[in-house]
């Protein structure tokens, strides 16, 4: 199934005073964020305002409401220093609607989702460090959701806002047990083995991959498979499975010696992966295979790496950064249930945290 992700049209109520907005991080995604809400517009006397803006060297805030394009340049030109993060809560105010979007990828923000939650103020993120990571923080945040009567936003979080996390749920909400997960989980990853031809250096896509902005900076932080433990983490504890961290075997594709070394030395050395990739490329190839990095979940059992996939797979098709996840329940047992589309990018991951955040202003019907 092809999905493709757009926003959902706001509607809003004239009796209603507009739900208060925090954005957290005015990077690719947040500066993504912020040009979406500007589209969108505010309504008098109903749907959001924009009250609170910051990054990591500065915050601005107004209660009577924020333009986003002008309050996101003053932000990044570091016009007003910026607080400590327990003065979102008071930005935001102590009564009505109040929505934070983390557009993030800080530990310490996430670590304070689940105080933020207990006090009633909705949460949307697209950070993989509230639920991918411990379980105890997993399960403070699915608590602290319940006993503050908010809603924690994570369709971002896994597949940049295509319906993989709420499709399982609504399975496991619908009576059906899910027998598998498998996936491809990363765009990055998705895009070096859709080009990787087995006859130019892998290096050299890896390169490639990079200066596209398809991996971090240090592109060992996508190649470990670190970030995949935490995709299939949050999909695998949504499906009912409550694993630890290390219930999940995780192949590195990254050498030893490659992992010891300082960022600065890592361009220069990156030819450290040609020689085994070219060779398992020429063993797949043999079998009429390709390689794809794969995620699975089997019953209790977790594990991410590289695998040799037949032409039928159904994980084995897609293009680019494409998201593929393959769901095997009671209702879908032999021929899974198969979501596809773009799994990363600024722009869509920014379009299913405003997504999430209209669910929220529109009301529990449309919570999924």
């Amino acid at each position: 199934m092809n999905v493709a992700v757009q926003a959902v049209p706001r509607t809003s109520s004239a009796a209603a005073p507009p739900a208060r907005l925090a954005l957290l991080g005015t990077g690719n995604v947040g500066g993504e964020v912020l040009a979406r809400l500007e589209q969108l517009g505010r309504v008098p006397g109903g749907g959001w305002s924009l009250v609170h803006v910051r990054n990591s060297r500065a915050c601005i805030s107004d209660r009577a409401g924020l333009r986003p394009t002008d309050a996101g340049e003053r932000v990044r030109g570091q016009a007003i220093a910026a607080g400590a993060l327990p003065e979102v809560p008071e930005a935001l105010g102590h009564d009505g609607l109040r929505i934070i979007i983390d557009a993030t990828a800080s530990d310490a923000i996430a670590a304070r989702h689940a105080e933020w939650l207990a006090a009633g103020i909705h949460v949307v993120t697209a950070c993989k460090l509230g639920q991918g990571t411990s379980l105890e923080r997993w399960r403070s945040i699915r608590a602290a959701a319940d006993r503050g009567g908010a809603v924690y936003g994570d369709a971002a979080t896994v597949g940049a806002g295509l319906p993989l996390i709420r499709s399982i749920r609504e399975l496991v909400a619908g009576g059906d047990r899910i027998l598998g997960i498998a996936g491809v989980l990363s765009g990055s990853l998705a895009w070096l083995f859709n080009h990787y031809d087995g006859l130019r250096p892998f290096s050299g896509f890896v390169r490639q991959a990079r200066h596209a902005g398809y991996t971090e900076p240090d592109p060992r932080e996508d190649l470990s498979g670190e970030d995949v433990r935490r995709k299939i983490l949050i999909l695998a504890r949504s499906a009912g499975h409550e694993l630890e961290e290390h219930d999940v075997r995780v192949e590195s594709l990254v050498p030893q010696a490659l992992a010891r070394l300082a960022q600065g030395e890592v361009d220069a050395s990156l030819a450290m992966l040609d020689g085994d990739m070219r060779a398992r490329f020429a063993d797949a190839r043999k079998s009429g295979c390709s390689l794809r990095f794969v995620a699975r979940l089997d019953q209790s059992c977790a594990r991410v790496g590289l695998e040799a996939l037949a032409a039928d797979d159904p994980l084995a098709a897609g293009a680019g950064t494409d998201n593929r996840l393959a769901i095997e329940a009671d209702r879908y047992r032999g021929q899974p249930l198969v979501i596809q589309g773009p799994g990363a990018g600024a722009a869509v991951t920014a379009a299913a945290l405003v997504d999430d955040m209209l669910r929220i202003i529109r009301g529990p019907a449309s919570h999924h």
